[in-house]
């Protein structure tokens, strides 16, 4: 069974940084795209950074300049480099990926989700 497993969220203060890692494991076969979503309270889930399987990339315009998106095919893992974050950049992060497992049907996944906190 394919999940996502992310880890390094955590608390920062601003100006600071931080790396976000997502596993995915589970019978895979191929993984498309994978992308970093953030959530806050009552407010819709956002896009921040997205990578394709060849390695170009897309991002947020409130994050350009700052956050980087990479992956390791070999791994199956993608990071997401966070840089000079700031208080606003507080959210819960989710890793999302579109991945063909045992069924052989292209499916998507999202992570658990990691808080990232920046202080002020």
């Amino acid at each position: 069974q394919v999940q996502l497993v992310e880890s390094g969220g955590g608390l920062v203060q601003a100006g600071g940084s931080l790396r976000l890692s997502c596993a995915a494991s589970g019978g895979i076969f191929s993984i498309n795209a994978m992308a970093w979503y953030r959530q806050v309270p009552d407010k819709q889930r956002e896009l921040a950074a997205a990578i394709t399987s060849g390695g170009d990339t897309n991002y947020a315009d409130s994050v350009k300049g700052r956050f980087t998106i990479s992956r390791d095919n070999a791994k199956n893992t993608v990071y997401l480099q966070m840089n000079s974050l700031k208080p606003e950049d507080t959210a819960v992060y989710y890793c999302n990926a579109e991945i063909r497992g045992s069924t052989w049907n292209w499916s998507n996944y999202w992570g658990q989700g990691t808080q990232v906190t920046v202080s002020s």
